[in-house]
């Protein structure tokens, strides 16, 4: 396996974003929702991470990724395709993926979601869920935390590039 993004990026951001996904993932479990501090904690990091790690060519293209995201994550938010915090997500998340490793984040994506939903719904329906009975995704009928897969899959994508990268 071998990543376009660069070890040395994967490295310098994992240990800033990964506090950030697991609290995207908890507050997404527990409210049902992700925290704009959240995702413009995830911003911030990359606008400064990334001026510090990146070529300023990359940094910039890097940025066009969360205004494209955006866009297109509004438009599917309009039509109940997602939650607004998922799609804000998504967009402050993208600038961390390098383009060449869309198929690749495509698959941990959607290996994530399917781990995260397994999960989710056995603790549900097991004795472990009285270890946070509170939490509205319990009670959230067919809905699903996506924060706890999108947190996860951007966690993922950077410690394998921080492995596998270029």
């Amino acid at each position: 396996m071998s990543l376009e993004i660069t070890a040395q990026s994967a490295l310098w951001f994992l240990p800033f974003v990964l506090p950030v996904c697991i609290w995207v993932a908890l507050s997404d479990l527990r409210r049902m929702k992700i925290p704009n501090t959240a995702v413009l904690t995830l911003v911030g990091i990359f606008l400064v991470i990334g001026l510090m790690t990146l070529p300023l060519v990359d940094y910039a293209w890097r940025l066009s990724h969360l205004a494209v995201m955006l866009v297109a994550g509004i438009a599917m938010n309009a039509v109940r395709l997602m939650g607004a915090g998922d799609a804000k997500f998504i967009a402050a998340a993208a600038p961390f993926a390098a383009l060449g490793d869309a198929a690749t984040l495509a698959f941990i994506f959607a290996a994530t979601l399917l781990g995260a939903f397994v999960t989710h719904r056995v603790i549900m329906y097991s004795p472990l869920r009285r270890l946070a009975p509170d939490w509205q995704s319990w009670h959230a009928g067919k809905k699903f935390p996506m924060g706890f897969a999108l947190g996860g899959t951007l966690a993922i994508y950077l410690g394998l590039g921080a492995l596998y990268g270029a």
